[in-house]
């Protein structure tokens, strides 16, 4: 047997020498012995030339650096199996350049915990040596153990340095022998399982020869059509006549594309006759595997698998969602799905016919993105929408909100939109929902909301109503620290008269005519109600009664320029108005009006067309 030595930094001739002293060791690395017998071998040689010492070799699993195996002849087995499986982590313990590895593994962790074990059975392991790989790693650890724990002599030393190149070939060519070992069983294994799936998969495989036209069929492939193998001829041409005439023409031109290599792999899903007459869904796939110099193809090899089922199964599923569609999309509003991802791209998977209505965009311009609808949302309401979906998919709660859109056609309309969230594995949350035009019913209660709130005739906030802001307004000043807020109430004088003499009609326009001019005078934080027949009140917040005489003397001077003109006939019209200070201290804001009415007497009292103001 001759070795490469090249590799092994040791003394040429000694080696020789070593080898020619060791004709047993080499002989079981040769027939490729049991790993054990082999290293049993090494160490009885070093224990017969060193009778003072004692020897074990440890071999690290190369993965855990945990003792696989420990092989000592000359040291009882109870105590190799108590090191059987000790950890012994050299990646951490020994590390490639630094000094002399033996200090290393003696100054370890791991060292003295293993000394204190061979010390159990009367054992004074005095020296590790470790066994180094070609490549540099630690393949295992060779123990010294001395009668009287004294440290080993050089000569000592040198016999394991002598053999430790063999230590080195038998391990190594173990863990060879082992991974090959195991590399052909998964080989097998993989093997095997893959022609079990192929067996069981309802899929056959098939081989073309391009230039001969011939093709081969595995078993399975003639099964899907119900043929015992090969029945049929291997011509191509032949092949072609089982294919649906409907089918054929795509598949040739499929196949020719590739050949022309203008795409990467042959796939088609075609109906192909079976052997009792009736037509079967196949997939087919295949690949050139092999051209010539000019890139003609020469061999294509591919599978056949049927999917029959799976087609079936399609066109059932593909009836309900056209089915479903329909339904939804007769359904007067939008019935749809939308999906936030966690990047915060939102899109709608799913939107029936009536987005066109809705939002006045088809369902291809969300699928994508939902930047469009967003767009249409009413400005001053799109703060609002984007927070309650914020809001339901945080807690996962039902998502309810009314809101207005801008359409390019309808305009302005409003929509009322309810789903149901649920958070989807990816992080994302998807809604189902449905989103209605709700325009006609927000105009019955925007009506209804002035019916309740406004007066009819003058179309200004009626006493209810007026009441609730005079309250607000206390609340607020209650809050504030030296506030001041004036509350007038204004009294047309002589409206009976006016009333008796050119009847109701008349009457109301007088009124509408003052609650015009009153709500011209009126900032937009001011508030005024028609709170009795011809009485009318205001509220003028941070104003004080110097201000409010100013507003006061301004409105009668615009009635007194206004007169109602009937016919030939200018109606003059005057008005007494008291004044009064809202105070934080009021128990209600009635307090402050009921001032403010007694102010408005003492006008009228002291001659009409006249502003008092409230003492105190």
């Amino acid at each position: 047997m001759t070795l490469d030595m090249s590799c092994l930094n040791v003394d040429v001739d000694r080696y020789q020498r070593l080898l020619a002293t060791n004709t047993l060791v080499l002989s079981h690395i040769a027939q490729r012995a049991p790993l054990v017998q082999t290293l049993t071998c090494i160490v009885g040689g070093i224990e017969d030339q060193n009778p003072d010492i004692r020897g074990a070799i440890l071999v690290l699993d190369a993965d855990s650096h945990r003792l696989q195996m420990g092989v000592a002849p000359g040291l009882p087995q109870a105590y190799l199996h108590a090191i059987d499986g000790m950890d012994i982590d050299l990646r951490t313990e020994v590390r490639k350049g630094a000094a002399s590895r033996a200090t290393q593994i003696e100054a370890g962790q791991f060292w003295p915990g293993f000394c204190e074990q061979a010390l159990r059975y009367g054992l004074h392991a005095c020296a590790a040596v470790p066994i180094e790989s070609v490549a540099g790693g630690v393949l295992g650890i060779f123990v010294v153990y001395s009668q009287d724990g004294s440290p080993p002599s050089d000569a000592s030393r040198q016999a394991v340095a002598d053999v430790s190149s063999l230590i080195i070939i038998a391990i190594e060519r173990a863990q060879v022998e082992t991974w090959i070992e195991n590399a052909e069983k998964a080989l097998i294994e993989s093997e095997t399982r893959m022609a079990l799936a192929i067996e069981g998969s309802g899929t056959g495989i098939w081989d073309r020869n391009v230039l001969t036209d011939e093709i081969h069929y595995s078993a399975g492939w003639w099964s899907i059509l119900g043929y015992a193998d090969a029945e049929l001829s291997n011509h191509i041409e032949e092949s072609y006549t089982r294919v649906h005439p409907d089918d054929l023409a795509y598949v040739q031109e499929a196949i020719q594309d590739h050949f022309n290599q203008k795409t990467e792999n042959y796939m088609v899903e075609h109906r192909i006759r079976c052997k009792d007459g009736h037509y079967k869904w196949i997939s087919s796939r295949g690949k050139v595997v092999s051209r010539d110099a000019d890139g003609k193809p020469l061999r294509m090899i591919g599978t056949t698998t049927d999917i029959s089922a799976l087609r079936t199964l399609s066109d059932r599923l593909q009836q309900s969602v056209d089915l479903i569609s329909n339904l939804t999309n007769e359904v007067p509003g939008l019935v749809y799905q939308y999906r936030l991802l966690p990047s915060g791209l939102a899109y709608f998977p799913y939107a029936s016919g009536g987005i066109r209505d809705i939002y006045e965009l088809a369902p291809r311009q969300v699928a994508l993105n939902a930047s469009l609808v967003d767009a249409v949302i009413h400005p001053d309401d799109l703060p609002a929408y984007r927070a309650s979906l914020e809001a339901s998919a945080a807690s996962l709660s039902p998502w309810h909100l009314e809101y207005r859109v801008i359409l390019p056609k309808q305009g302005l309309r409003w929509r009322r939109g309810d789903a149901r969230p649920r958070r989807l594995p990816d992080g994302s949350v998807v809604w189902h929902g449905f989103i209605t035009d709700a325009t006609d019913h927000k105009s019955v209660e925007i009506e209804l909301q002035e019916f309740a709130t406004t007066d009819f005739l003058t179309k200004l906030p009626n006493r209810r109503y007026f009441m609730a802001q005079m309250e607000q307004e206390l609340a607020r000043i209650r809050s504030l620290a030296n506030t001041d807020t004036a509350v007038l109430m204004c009294d047309l004088d002589h409206f009976k008269a006016i009333n008796d003499r050119y009847g109701h009609a008349v009457g109301d326009q007088v009124l509408k005519l003052f609650a015009t001019i009153l709500r011209e005078e009126l900032r937009k934080s001011d508030t005024v109600g028609r709170v009795g027949g011809e009485e009318f009140a205001v509220v003028l917040p941070g104003v004080g009664t110097t201000e409010a005489s100013a507003f006061a003397r301004r409105v009668q001077k615009r009635i007194a320029r206004s007169p109602l003109r009937v016919g030939d006939e200018a109606i003059l019209v005057t008005v007494s108005i008291g004044i009064s200070v809202m105070k934080a201290t009021d128990a209600d804001a009635e307090a402050s009006l009921f001032r403010s009415d007694g102010a408005l007497y003492r006008a009228k009292a002291g001659g009409r067309n006249r502003i008092e103001i409230a003492p105190g």
